[in-house]
């Protein structure tokens, strides 16, 4: 009976400061912030340590906490760390315009596309803006590179895709426009409807493509090369008919509209969101609040027109220009009139009519035309992963969500254009970009 007793005592008499601790985490990456805006919308935190493992928060501290012996370590103490920005309304494929643009797209093929594309999502990427929603492509080159940067393999920010545009038979969509008609027939036009069951199978056509959500135009476009007004060109049955069967596959549905009649009829019709918005009226205000859709003003394109008028005064049509002089008159008018009323409004720029890279512009437009620069940040991040349907996701910094941040020199609440210099970007808990 004395050795097992004798064995129980040597044991018990190890000393308490030699028993086993908890193990030490592995693969977690220490991010000391400075300043930390971790839930847009609300006060920013002081010196903060955000953990991540597997490419999500696993845990946001206060105080920068030392990173264990061996641990992966980002020291971000002197930056402003905010959650990756989202751009709502991008085509990436696309970097001409006017004239240029119509000869972009019958003298390029897919391949040229998809590579152009690329190099406009790393461009975005960099920039800060770790997911995008693409919103017309007929090509099939965002959603190539959609699949592709979900498995890791290229470097582009998440990207929530609309596939190929649908309008109705000369409607901004309709790409025969400005061609000779005997070229038409060698356009591939199956994003056209006219009537509602035309509609609905213009929604499953794309749906059968993967698409993630619905983009349809219910007015005329700036840059629709005919001239044809930017009111209502879609009657109400046909709008009806594309959200129904959109929701039907649980898809919500984005909708270009510049005139209140094409606005008021989307938004009625239970549209998610209005990209452009240009002529709110008293019933589009309505309209947006008792449906709870989003505004996304895309207030970016007036500098893609003025840059590229300044390089060339031809660079438009005769039946677009007028409409593009009267877009840079009216630009920031809907957000003046939005925001005030309670509108909910979600952050998107255009780009591609305005210049990839520089999508951060929209944020010094949105406080120009009335927006706090807290309020504008809210709809680059919690807002728009509201609209995008990733709120679980994105849009702000705490446990579970992915690890998508930017840092910047500076406070953006005070001075919102130093966001347009984003020296640290990390996507999906990898460094993508650190020029500290």
């Amino acid at each position: 009976m004395r050795l097992p007793v004798l064995a129980f005592l040597l044991l018990t008499a190890v000393p308490a400061a030699a028993q086993p601790g908890p193990p030490p985490l592995t693969g977690v990456t220490y991010i000391h912030a400075g300043r930390l805006l971790d839930r847009p919308g609300k006060p920013p935190r002081g010196p903060a340590t955000i953990l991540v493992a597997g490419g999500r928060i696993i845990e946001v501290r206060d105080g920068l906490v030392p990173p264990p012996a061996g641990a992966a370590f980002v020291d971000l103490s002197t930056r402003f760390v905010l959650p990756g920005l989202i751009d709502s309304h991008v085509h990436l494929d696309s970097d001409a315009g006017g004239v240029a643009a119509l000869v972009e797209e019958v003298t390029e093929n897919a391949p040229q596309k998809t590579l152009r594309a690329l190099a406009n999502a790393r461009k975005t990427l960099e920039a800060g803006f770790t997911t995008v929603r693409n919103l017309g492509d007929g090509s099939g080159a965002t959603l190539a590179i959609r699949d592709a940067a979900a498995r890791g393999e290229v470097d582009a920010p998440r990207i929530v895709d609309a596939g190929r545009s649908i309008s109705t038979t000369s409607g901004h969509m309709d790409s025969t426009l400005g061609l000779a008609e005997d070229l038409h027939s060698a356009i591939l036009q199956d994003n056209l409807c006219d009537g509602a069951d035309a509609c609905r199978r213009a929604v499953r056509t794309q749906v059968r493509r993967g698409v993630d959500l619905i983009k349809i135009a219910t007015t005329g476009g700036v840059n629709s090369r005919i001239g044809a007004g930017l009111g209502a060109q879609m009657f109400d049955d046909e709008a009806k008919a594309i959200v129904e069967t959109a929701r039907l596959y649980g898809k919500k549905v984005a909708v270009h509209a510049h005139g209140a009649d094409g606005i008021n009829l989307a938004l009625a019709a239970g549209a998610a969101s209005i990209e452009h918005g240009t002529m709110l009226d008293d019933e589009s205000i309505r309209l947006f609040k008792r449906g709870g859709a989003f505004l996304v003003p895309t207030l970016s394109t007036v500098n893609g027109y003025l840059e590229r008028l300044a390089a060339d005064p031809n660079a438009y049509s005769a039946e677009v220009l007028p409409k593009i002089k009267w877009r840079i008159s009216i630009t920031g008018q809907n957000v003046a009139k939005a925001y005030p009323a309670g509108v909910k409004i979600a952050f998107g720029t255009d780009a591609g009519v305005s210049r990839h890279g520089r999508n951060a512009d929209e944020f010094e437009l949105m406080v120009k035309h009335g927006m706090p620069a807290a309020a504008a940040i809210q709809a680059a991040t919690v807002n728009a992963a509201e609209l995008l349907g990733l709120a679980s996701e994105i849009g702000s910094l705490e446990p579970g969500k992915s690890a998508d941040l930017i840092a910047v020199q500076g406070d953006p609440l005070a001075d919102v254009t130093v966001l347009k210099r984003v020296p640290f970007v990390m996507a999906r808990g990898r460094v993508v970009k650190d020029q500290r």
